[in-house]
């Protein structure tokens, strides 16, 4: 690579400072980017003519061209996988998850200037007095964004590893942590 850059440099060089040193026989033997560096051809150009226009004038025409573009095709043509549904609700759960955190934690520094009870003997006895029914819907509400969200966290850190990437592989893990997320999050709602 260096040799070639050389070479042509040199070429160039000559070719410079002496025009009429290489013939028109002499181009043909020569390297190609040589023999362009060297050529004697007028550069064909085109001039471009411009219009002073009012700024209105000119929004029109933008909006004459825009009108002209081709419309790219959106979501609602392609068939819905589980990936897509799967990656957008991990990024929910991770939102509801993160937020509910920062809600729940300052609502618990504000408390006593409010005068809310949300020590954990207070929440202890709001949570008991619930009936069972509401108790495991609660629990599993609770339990379920974050047993999805961990568990398709680690389908994404083995794919991070360069595993599990083929369409089949996406496929059955994303089913399989719909599957471990639900059961596991049943598991936490009962006890």
């Amino acid at each position: 690579m260096l040799v070639q850059r050389i070479a042509q440099q040199s070429l160039r060089r000559v070719a410079f400072q002496q025009p009429g040193a290489f013939s028109r026989n002499a181009l043909g033997k020569m390297a190609a980017p040589a023999a362009i560096a060297t050529s004697h051809h007028q550069i064909q150009s085109r001039h471009a003519a411009t219009q002073n226009l009012k700024p209105d004038d000119a929004y029109q025409i933008l909006v004459k061209q825009r009108l002209n573009r081709p419309v790219s095709p959106h979501l609602a043509i392609y068939r819905p996988q589980v990936t897509w549904y799967l990656s957008a609700l991990n990024r929910v759960t991770g939102s509801v998850l993160s937020g509910g955190f920062y809600i729940f934690g300052l609502s618990y520094l504000v408390a006593p200037l409010f005068g809310w009870h949300l020590e954990s003997g207070a929440m202890v006895a709001a949570f008991g007095s619930l009936p069972m029914l509401a108790k495991a819907g609660l629990k599993f509400g609770l339990a379920l964004p974050f047993t999805f969200h961990s568990f398709n966290g680690l389908r994404h850190l083995t794919w991070d590893l360069g595993r599990e990437m083929s369409n089949k592989a996406v496929q059955t893990t994303g089913w399989a942590v719909v599957g471990i997320s639900v059961v596991s999050a049943g598991i936490l709602a009962y006890l």
